[in-house]
């Protein structure tokens, strides 16, 4: 798929493992309404590599293959939502490629918005949501099943923590496995904190993936009843 140049596709990060046992599709973000192309690599898909990068250094030795989502179009388009058709069309490619291999979506902005709306695609097994856009009008169904973590700072200005907050609300009862961290003194970019969302990141994907022990922080908040596992206050890295 990624020696085309026909969009959507996704496109390899580090080494490809032959048979691998998991792999992980990285959303970046993008814009409300736009119908300029995705070719161009924008901040917004820089801003996801670091954390690409870090999963399939971490990962690759124990089997897990790292994607990153390259959309038709830069923008979301309501009611198009484009960026989810392009991610459900992608996973219903990697199914065809790598049969019976879960996936985990981690996803930026606009790119947690469609990972939580692809969420219901078979191979879907988990969704790391950071800074999700999203305004109340957003399904939660297709969540049962999957284990689901979102982060939001408490210094937005893009997109609304209450929003995501309220999602989470939304979806507990649909699964049982939801977590929301609250990421205080960060902002939309993420770079505040830096290393802190790039640890949860890690710990949640190679937590579910089970390449590492399940991280405690993460399964005492997924554990919780609501609205205790909804309102974490996130950690320093370590």
């Amino acid at each position: 798929m990624h020696e085309s140049s026909v969009l959507p596709r996704v496109e390899p990060v580090g080494a490809v493992p032959d048979a691998p046992r998991f792999l992980v599709m990285v959303l970046h973000g993008g814009r409300a309404h736009s119908r300029e192309s995705g070719e161009r690599k924008r901040l917004t898909y820089r801003r996801m590599v670091p954390f690409a990068r870090m999963l399939a250094r971490r990962g690759n030795d124990a089997g897990l293959a790292v994607f990153m989502l390259r959309y038709r179009h830069r923008g979301w388009n309501a009611p198009a939502r484009d960026a989810q058709h392009d991610a459900e069309q992608v996973l219903c490619e990697l199914a065809g490629r790598y049969p019976g291999v879960p996936v985990v979506l981690v996803g930026h902005s606009m790119g947690g918005r469609a990972a939580l709306g692809a969420a219901g695609e078979p191979n879907v097994v988990a969704v790391c949501a950071l800074a999700p856009w999203l305004d109340g009008s957003d399904p939660v169904q297709q969540l049962a099943g999957r284990t689901v973590l979102i982060a939001h700072g408490d210094r937005e200005r893009w997109t609304d923590p209450r929003e995501s907050y309220a999602y989470a609300v939304r979806a507990k009862p649909v699964t049982d496995r939801i977590a929301r961290f609250d990421v205080h003194g960060a902002g939309h970019f993420m770079l505040s904190r830096a290393s802190d969302w790039q640890s949860l990141v890690r710990r949640f994907v190679l937590g579910v993936t089970e390449i590492e022990p399940e991280d405690p922080e993460i399964a005492n908040a997924l554990a919780q009843p609501a609205p205790g596992g909804l309102h974490v206050e996130l950690s320093a890295a370590h």
